[in-house]
């Protein structure tokens, strides 16, 4: 039989476990979008489908890409951005590495909000640079949380050894430009373990 005083402490420990557990990414839930542009006015939206990620207790934060779960909508266009932009038989993921100060985040009431000014370092084409990411992390209840990018991160192709591929798709598809900056945008959602 419980009693009070036995079932307690185990109320508690259930209660702080969220604080002291491990986070990680609900890749169903998440989204990671970028928009490019072509020929002057004409914008696509593309998103990547398979993301792993995690934030250990420590706050450090990992977020990987499978760069060939590129989507666009267009077959082809997948398939040339795979082989001959990203060339993901010799650059399979991207990372986006952070470093959490958590105590803002766990400190949360459930529905309420914080923004987060935080240096990352995006790894890409292996190539790495860091951005300062201006996010906004929901508690969203006591086992899940959701990191938004309140202004898109833009990444240059120059800065990632990704414009002769740019290049490429330009000539291929007949294109006058392809501008080699683009806004990416992320939606992710965490549960403790």
């Amino acid at each position: 039989m419980f009693t009070l005083p036995r079932l307690l402490p185990a109320l508690l420990l259930l209660l702080c476990l969220p604080a002291h557990a491990n986070w990680h990414l609900d890749g169903e839930s998440s989204r990671l979008s970028f928009v490019t542009g072509k020929n002057g006015d004409e914008v696509d939206v593309h998103r990547f489908l398979v993301l792993h990620g995690s934030v250990d207790t420590k706050g450090a934060a990992g977020l990987s890409i499978e760069m060939d779960s590129v989507s666009s909508g267009t077959p082809l266009l997948d398939e040339r951005m795979r082989e001959r932009l990203f060339e993901v038989r010799n650059f399979p993921d991207a990372t986006i590495k952070a470093q959490i100060d958590l105590r803002p985040i766990n400190d949360l009431a459930n529905g309420a909000q914080v923004e987060l000014r935080l240096p990352v370092t995006v790894t890409l084409h292996g190539k790495s640079q860091r951005y300062q990411a201006q996010l906004l992390a929901t508690r969203l209840d006591e086992r899940r949380f959701q990191v938004v990018t309140l202004e898109p991160l833009l990444l240059r192709a120059e800065d990632f050894d990704l414009l002769p591929g740019l290049e490429t798709l330009r000539n291929v598809a007949k294109l006058k430009t392809i501008n080699p900056s683009v806004p990416v945008n992320a939606v992710l959602i965490f549960t403790a373990r």
